[in-house]
């Protein structure tokens, strides 16, 4: 199998994207905090000391993926159309899912797997005091697809 971000001479390289049409292109992904169920009770209780943590790792998510060309080396900088994060409550954390749309010549899955990672992160942050024992953990892309031209 070929690396496509690497070389001829095995240095890293940019893919050229020339030559592709721009199409609309879909991507999802997830990932999942765990915490303990006292900090669950607290967030869902909106008690946590640095406030409205899940607005504000939705917000993160979503300037993060706007920023993704400049976190990825190589990644494309591709005009993004829409970014959603959102958070379903589980048993043992919180799973975040990402959804990201573009109109460009390459992909948004980078996009989506940053706005998830991000809102992992920044959960994190906020809940650290109330929970030592976070892990942020499944962080992987669930879907992607473009629409034929």
């Amino acid at each position: 199998m070929e690396l496509s971000h690497v070389n001829r001479e095995g240095e890293a390289n940019m893919v050229d994207i020339s030559g592709k049409a721009v199409v609309k292109r879909i991507a999802i992904a997830s990932g999942k905090i765990q915490l303990q169920p006292k900090t669950m009770d607290l967030l869902g209780k909106g008690l946590l000391e640095k406030g409205d943590v899940l607005s504000c790792a939705r917000i993160a998510g979503i300037s993060a993926a706007k920023k993704t060309s400049d976190l990825i080396p190589l990644c494309h900088n591709i005009p993004i159309d829409k970014i959603s994060v959102d958070f379903v409550p589980k048993e043992d954390g919180i799973e975040i899912l990402a959804s990201a749309t573009c109109t460009a010549k390459t992909g948004i899955e980078m996009e989506a797997l940053t706005a998830v990672s991000v809102a992992a992160l920044t959960l994190y942050d906020m809940c650290k005091a109330a929970d030592k024992a976070m892990v942020i953990t499944n962080i992987h892309l669930l879907e992607k697809n473009k629409e034929t031209p």
